[in-house]
């Protein structure tokens, strides 16, 4: 049976249901499926088989599971962004701004006590004019098969990295995603990572952890043996989340990476507080810095943040660049996302650090240490 996994009203600061921290679970009878549409909208216009994640311990304990299944699913991300970097307001359309656009399948298959075996195939593409995001590759984000239990989850094939994931939604206000966040724009990590098998522990006691390891790739000409690994540890306590986060690379434009931080509730406002340092990558990136940024939530729908962030940039004599951003959100439906973003970024000296989003490459300063500022508007629409 084909499903759609857009069933939950969007969690901004979290990153799309597929790429959450947790062994994925479903609900496969029909039973099940028509209990929990009914319960989750008084609309009954829901999809039956609507796919649902948990954590496994719990959605085992409530459902059964019997029968597989396979998930399309989607995101469209399109906006509007103008942008001075230092040479004239230049306006554009892009794709991927907040998330990368996408199309994917997903799917289960019970094996009994609790295991199931899962994939995931995943193709990035431009929603402004429909080309490929990896032009060659057909699931150029993700392509991989594993198995899920109550025990966590093992995953093998390309796959998001382990830092990339807690990147997007746990350690700012902006999910990591638009010009406005300073966390994305002056940082450096390795989002993907083929060849990999990863292990996705389950939640005890409030800790996390995923380990992943990558092997070469014959195509680099460098050499067989370990491409790189990545270790990523979390813990939630109520409202308060902690994550730190690691990669190591290897081979050509070898990337070291670190990124931790701490987020807090407060009633209508969430406040993070991040940190991150790299050295390596193509280009050479080699810096250190930190961001601060809160969100509040007006309504269930609407939401505000404001952010600052700061960068040590150790490959210029003195170089530095700070940045302060502002954006809104509201959710036009259950799925569909009206969002704005705001941002200035003052480099210093002879850096060259730009404004850009998750899968869109920003416009080159006009003259190193140019100022760059934008403003943005876009919408995200999910299936």
């Amino acid at each position: 049976m084909i499903t759609s996994l857009a069933i939950q009203p969007i969690d901004v600061p979290a990153e799309d249901l597929i790429l959450r921290h947790a062994p994925v679970i479903f609900v496969k009878t029909a039973r099940h499926r028509a209990r929990l549409a009914f319960n989750l909208s008084a609309k009954a216009g829901l999809v039956s088989g609507a796919l649902l994640f948990f954590h496994a311990q719990t959605a085992f304990a409530a459902l059964g599971n019997d029968s597989g299944f396979v998930s399309l699913y989607g995101v469209f991300d399109t906006s509007l962004e103008i942008t001075d970097p230092g040479s004239g307001w230049t306006p554009r359309l892009d794709s991927g701004a907040f998330r990368g656009s996408r199309l994917g399948l997903h799917g289960a298959e019970p094996l009994g006590n609790g295991t199931s075996i899962v994939f995931t195939l995943e193709n990035g593409f431009s929603s402004v004019d429909g080309s490929m995001q990896l032009p060659g590759s057909i699931f150029n984000r993700q392509a991989w098969l594993g198995a899920s239990g109550a025990w966590g989850e093992v995953r093998v094939g390309r796959q998001y990295s382990p830092i990339y994931i807690p990147f997007k939604g746990d350690l700012d206000a902006f999910g990591a995603g638009t010009i406005a966040s300073g966390l994305n724009n002056l940082s450096k990590i390795t989002p993907y990572a083929s060849n990999a098998i990863a292990y996705l522990s389950p939640r005890v006691a409030g800790f996390s952890a995923t380990l992943m390891t990558a092997t070469r790739d014959p195509s680099e000409h460098d050499g067989n043996g370990i491409d790189g690994y990545y270790v990523t540890a979390t813990y939630h306590l109520d409202a308060l989340h902690l994550l730190y986060a690691h990669q190591q690379t290897h081979g050509s434009g070898a990337l070291r990476a670190n990124l931790g931080g701490a987020s807090y509730g407060f009633g209508h406002l969430r406040v993070w507080l991040a940190f991150f340092n790299g050295d390596g990558g193509s280009p050479v990136y080699h810096g250190a810095g930190g961001s601060l940024s809160a969100q509040y939530s007006f309504s269930a729908h609407a939401r505000a943040a404001l952010g600052y962030a700061h960068v040590r940039d150790y490959t210029t004599s003195n170089g530095s660049a700070d940045q302060f951003s502002a954006a809104f959100e509201y959710d036009m439906s259950r799925t569909l996302l009206l969002y704005f973003s705001a941002a200035y970024l003052a480099n210093h000296e002879d850096s060259s650090f730009t404004l850009r989003g998750v899968n869109v490459t920003g416009l080159p300063v006009a003259y190193p240490g140019a100022p760059v500022a934008g403003v943005q508007v876009g919408l995200l629409q999910r299936f």
